[in-house]
Formats: C-alpha cells, sequence, structure tokens
C-alpha cells in the first residue's frame, strides 16, 4: 500500500466571497517551490498565515491545478503539481 494517499480538497467549499490575494499565493508558492511538499501546519508557520486562512488557499491553488494535497503519517501534506511548479518558476524571474 502507497504510504501517501491524496487528499481531495476541490469539493470543499471555500465561500462565493473569497478573493485569494496575490501576495499570499506567491508567500505560498515561492515556499512550495524552495523548501517542497510540506505539512499543512508548516506552511502555515512558513508563510505566516493562519491555518484556516492558509487552507482557503490551498482549496483554491488545488481548484486550478497548482498544488495536491496527500495524507502521510496522519499528516496532510501540501506539494506543487507539474503545473505549479512550472508556474512558481515564472514567479522566481
Amino acid at each position: 500500500m502507497d504510504p501517501k494517499t491524496k487528499y481531495n480538497t476541490k469539493n470543499k467549499k471555500i465561500g462565493s466571497d473569497f478573493e485569494p490575494t496575490t501576495k499570499t499565493l506567491v508567500r505560498i508558492l515561492k515556499i512550495l517551490a524552495d523548501k517542497g511538499p510540506e505539512a499543512k501546519t508548516s506552511l502555515s508557520v512558513d508563510t505566516n498565515l493562519n491555518y484556516t486562512r492558509l487552507a482557503k488557499h490551498i482549496v483554491w491553488l488545488e481548484k486550478k491545478g497548482l498544488v495536491e494535497s496527500t495524507i502521510s503519517k496522519s499528516k496532510i501534506n501540501v506539494g506543487l503539481t507539474a503545473k505549479g511548479k512550472i508556474f512558481a518558476s515564472t514567479l522566481a524571474n
């Protein structure tokens, strides 16, 4: 059995009034590009975002196909998809 299981947040609702900020999205993508997949709690600390706000941005990024969540050792880890890696690399330039 694969130790990593995909965790689908695409069906989670973030509210129709949710508007992600570019600054926050860039911060999340840069951390993931630099450090690789990371637990949501650690990502919250590294991006200096509260967990709830981070979770909404993660759902938004997953719906765009830029990140994916997996469960490993009872933790939800977030990592960039291939599309997300390409997008994050364009932000660095």
